[in-house]
């Protein structure tokens, strides 16, 4: 297959408009006074919901963070903190309290303060999955947030949480979540509450117990700001050194809400932009995106006057899908939308360091080959070469279809199948491990969209059993051992071998159905 016409003006429209809009960016700040201003808050996010680090390399990650003026970083424990009276809801390769007060004490020793993450409203699943907390649910089916009406439970058993993280914690802070509470109003008595004072007030009376406990514990409240975005009405009556968090991984400010009426609150508010998130998966990374977000969002945080700024790094999507024994009985909770891991976004890890140090405009795009030329050892041309490949089409594929107008599955394999070949020819003359995790991340890509062509074919009103032969010897050219291997041998030291296994047991699913439905074997 050859790479369509309408591929190749896709990645260069898609290159062109990361130029465009880092130009902008950078005129934005050469006109702002305060670009040369320092945050209080340099801060990094964590998120170890799935691919929980090991401490060695946790440490190391710290340790990095320190050496390029990072002062704080947001732990999103989940599963991996080590509760003590609600040991239930701690995960299979969760650290020990030793090793928790050992990493802040470390963290302390680097300038960096820790803040603990529990989430309290929504993405609870980790919690509210346990039939102990049924009470608390807002839906029985759907376990991601607690009912903001079963105030006592919650109180109770958030108090209990909070004192656990203060524990081992000594920042000032609690982050205590508060995001993408998507069932507010689901249940029939939260139904009632909202026809009477709108779902700002269910929302925000909540909320302003959850800050009342931690005010009251004698920490400041840490909430991400998308949902007061939303409903305004839900600042009233909060603590005054609630902080809030907003949350930008390349949108424009209003997307939530009137964000005027959040900066003139009163309330200290942080900018969050993101280095894995949406649309990023096993299969796709947005190198485009996160770095137009990088150079936009954090001068304009700075532009509006946030006190803080704290990249986020999100392994998965927080949603997840359920495992039934029966109608009621849940058995497991699968992560939707698995990301490649942390060890595979140094390069942008660094566009936010150089970022944050940069006293006037931060061009991405010229970032992109300095760091080529400095870290892989690449000329001029190799940068560019390794710019495009790394950045060609960036496309989802839902159900057979682009996420692109016009562009065709068959495209999109070649756009990746020259990527691939790009990548393969440059030979870096320096920390080439490093390097090769982007060409297994775009070999992991090319397998994938071979999988969904195949699939595409199969869908076709056209494909009969005669077809089989010929897709099958396609799908048998692949070679999912190959690339588990390479995986498990780049990610060795930084998560656990079980957690390697099930990226790739979960990597392969498609690949695995396909084999059985063309081999025609039982």
């Amino acid at each position: 297959m050859i790479l369509s016409l309408s591929a190749k003006h896709i990645a260069s429209t898609l290159l062109c408009l990361f130029l465009l809009l880092a130009s902008i960016a950078d005129s934005a700040a050469q006109a702002n006074p305060r670009l040369d201003g320092n945050f209080k808050v340099k801060g990094f996010h964590l998120d170890l919901r799935i691919q929980v680090m090991k401490m060695p390399a946790l440490k190391e990650f710290a340790a990095k963070l320190s050496k390029n003026g990072i002062n704080t970083l947001v732990m999103e424990w989940e599963a991996s903190y080590p509760y003590q009276k609600h040991r239930v809801i701690t995960g299979r390769h969760a650290y020990t309290r030793e090793e928790i007060k050992s990493f802040v004490a470390y963290c302390k020793k680097l300038g960096i303060d820790v803040v603990p993450l529990q989430q309290s409203f929504g993405h609870v699943e980790y919690i509210l999955r346990h039939y102990r907390y049924k009470e608390l649910r807002e839906d029985q089916k759907d376990f991601s947030q607690v009912n903001p009406l079963r105030e006592e439970g919650c109180r109770a058993l958030f108090t209990d949480l909070f004192q656990d993280m203060i524990s081992t914690h000594d920042s000032p802070y609690i982050h205590i979540g508060g995001d993408e509470t998507y069932l507010l109003g689901r249940s029939e008595e939260s139904k009632k509450k909202v026809a009477a004072v709108g779902k700002g007030r269910l929302y925000g009376d909540y909320l302003k117990m959850l800050c009342d406990v931690v005010v009251g514990l004698g920490k400041k409240p840490i909430v991400w700001a998308d949902i007061a975005l939303n409903y305004p009405d839900a600042l009233q009556g909060l603590p005054k050194g609630t902080i809030f968090v907003d949350w930008n991984y390349g949108w424009a400010l209003d997307r939530f809400g009137d964000h005027q009426k959040l900066v003139k609150s009163g309330f200290e508010i942080w900018g969050s932009p993101a280095i894995r998130s949406h649309p990023d998966n096993y299969f796709l990374t947005d190198w485009i995106k996160h770095l137009n977000n990088i150079t936009s969002f954090i001068p304009q945080a700075k532009q509006l006057g946030y006190q803080g700024i704290v990249m986020t790094s999100w392994s998965t999507s927080g949603l997840y899908s359920s495992v039934l024994e029966s109608t009621t009985d849940l058995a497991d909770l699968h992560a939707i939308r698995r990301v490649y891991p942390i060890s595979g976004f140094n390069m942008l890890i660094s566009a936010y360091f150089e970022q944050l140090k940069a006293l006037g405009a931060f061009d991405g795009a010229a970032f992109v080959k300095k760091y080529s030329a400095e870290t892989y050892g690449f000329n001029a041309q190799k940068s560019d070469v390794f710019s495009r490949a790394i950045t060609r089409t960036p496309i989802e594929v839902n159900e057979g279809k682009t996420s692109f107008s016009g562009l065709t599955i068959s495209a999109l394999l070649d756009s990746a199948k020259k990527s691939s070949t790009e990548l393969k020819l440059l030979k870096p003359t320096q920390n080439v491990e490093e390097f090769s995790h982007y060409v297994l991340m775009n070999d992991i890509r090319e397998f994938y969209l071979t999988c969904i062509w195949i699939e595409h074919e199969m869908n076709l009103p056209a494909f009969t059993a005669a077809d089989l032969p010929r897709l099958h010897k396609i799908l048998r050219n692949l070679n999912p051992d190959e690339l588990d291997k390479r995986f498990a041998k780049l990610n060795k030291n930084l998560i656990f071998n079980e957690e390697i296994e099930v990226e790739n047991r979960y990597r392969n699913e498609r690949f695995d159905l396909l084999k059985m439905k063309l081999s025609q074997t039982r």
